[in-house]
C-alpha cells in the first residue's frame, strides 16, 4: 500500500487555500486571465478552509458556500475557477450548466477539494 504523509497534501491545500475569488466560467480556465476575464461569467469573494481530513480519506479543505455572487455577462455557467491576483489555483465542473444573465447574483453551494489517500 503506498502512503503520502498528511503534510505534502495539506501544502498543496494551502496553495489553493491562497485564493480569494471564485469564478462562474462558461469554460474550463487554463489560467488566471481566463478564469477572471475571458471565460468569467460573475464572480464573489472567498476565503477558503484550512485542511482538514477528508470524509472518507486523505485531506480536504472546503470552499464557502456563496449567497450573493455577481453574475457580470450573459451566459452559460458550466465551470468554477479559483484564483488569486496571478495564479489560477483550481477549476472544476459545476454539478450543472446555467443559464445566467448580467447584473443578477447567482449562489453556490459549499463544496470540498479533496487530495485521497494513496491506494
Amino acid at each position: 500500500m503506498a502512503y503520502i504523509n498528511d503534510n505534502a497534501f495539506d501544502a498543496a491545500l494551502d496553495y489553493i487555500n491562497d485564493a480569494d475569488r471564485l469564478d462562474i466560467t462558461s469554460s474550463e480556465a487554463t489560467d488566471v486571465t481566463e478564469a477572471r476575464t475571458t471565460y468569467s461569467l460573475g464572480n464573489d469573494s472567498i476565503t477558503p478552509g484550512t485542511p482538514t481530513d477528508g470524509d472518507s480519506s486523505g485531506r480536504k479543505i472546503v470552499i464557502p458556500a456563496i449567497s450573493a455572487g455577481s453574475v457580470t455577462a450573459n451566459g452559460t455557467a458550466a465551470y468554477w475557477a479559483i484564483s488569486n491576483t496571478s495564479v489560477l489555483q483550481a477549476t472544476g465542473s459545476l454539478s450543472s450548466s446555467q443559464a445566467v444573465t448580467s447584473g443578477n447574483q447567482f449562489t453556490l453551494g459549499a463544496f470540498d477539494i479533496t487530495f485521497p489517500d494513496a491506494t
